[in-house]
């Protein structure tokens, strides 16, 4: 991930605050930036999202196609992730930095979304053993400012919110052959569920206490994060720890108790973005992704 290089100075002068719960940007441990959140802004997609989290800026587009359902699950549709790292967010992304870190967010996300409740699965399937949605939902990180993973699985949840997928008929002929129909009504539409949907709130430890949505520079201080992905009734469907520091069984309690919290208040804030942005329909005034 992008990193600082900070002095001895510097970083502990950022631990001894963070110790009073006062960040240098004057938020308290578990406070976040302010997030700028607007959907819609990719006209070829069935869903996008743009997240601005401080100086993080994530662009996430959802495509629906048609596909055939995996063998071992036969009546259910599937999400295919792919992480792009721009060369523009930070020089070490050139070459083939940026490629490893996007296999590694990938597989973050595809252990996210294993939990069955997230999506619900089930309505993605055309007809079992044949047809079935797949999503592809692309990831591109525009800028890195820190905390990449909480702001991704925001833009996540906000492009599947914002994702429409045509509703489908599937017409049999006499001879039993399946002919299938696409409504081309803009309108006639399905829509996911993204109630389970869970959000990543990655915890860093800096010298004995914990904070949330860490900048570069707390990054810098922090030897042990605590990724956790908590869905809006505050429970907790993930966790993997990162960094090379270790961190006691007391501490990781602590962590995972204030994730629960902040996560669900980070769902709460979120909802009520998209559901103000949609209430708006078309007479809102679009950013748009160049904006």
């Amino acid at each position: 991930m992008a990193s600082v290089v900070l002095s001895e100075a510097e970083k502990l002068y950022i631990v001894h605050g963070v110790q009073e719960d006062l960040r240098v940007d004057g938020r308290g441990c578990e406070d976040y930036r302010c997030a700028e959140v607007e959907t819609d802004v990719v006209s070829n997609t069935s869903g996008s999202a743009r997240v601005k989290l401080g100086h993080t800026d994530i662009l996430v587009g959802v495509k629906a196609e048609m596909g055939t359902p995996k063998l071992d699950k036969p009546d259910e549709g599937y999400l295919e992730f792919f992480v792009d790292c721009s060369a523009n967010a930070t020089p070490e992304f050139e070459g083939r930095g940026g490629e490893e870190l996007g296999t590694e967010i990938a597989n973050t996300l595809y252990r996210v979304f294993s939990s069955e409740s997230s999506v619900d699965l089930k309505s993605l399937c055309i007809n079992p053993r044949e047809h079935c949605w797949v999503l592809y939902v692309d990831v591109l990180l525009l800028e890195c400012g820190g905390n990449l993973l909480d702001a991704i699985s925001i833009a996540v949840k906000a492009a599947l919110f914002n994702t429409r997928i045509p509703k489908v008929r599937v017409l049999e002929d006499e001879e039993g052959s399946k002919e299938i129909e696409l409504s081309d009504d803009p309108y006639d539409c399905i829509r996911l569920n993204v109630d389970d949907v869970p959000c990543i709130v990655t915890l860093s430890k800096i010298g004995y206490r914990h904070v949330v949505d860490a900048t570069l520079q707390e990054e810098a201080c922090s030897l042990a994060s605590l990724l956790i992905s908590v869905t809006s009734k505050g429970a907790l469907t993930s966790m993997k720890k990162v960094g090379k520091g270790s961190l006691d069984p007391e501490s990781i309690f602590e962590m995972m108790e204030t994730g629960k919290r902040v996560g669900k208040s980070l769902h709460v804030a979120l909802q009520k973005i998209l559901d103000e942005e949609e209430s708006l329909g078309t007479s809102r005034q679009k950013v748009g992704f160049l904006g």
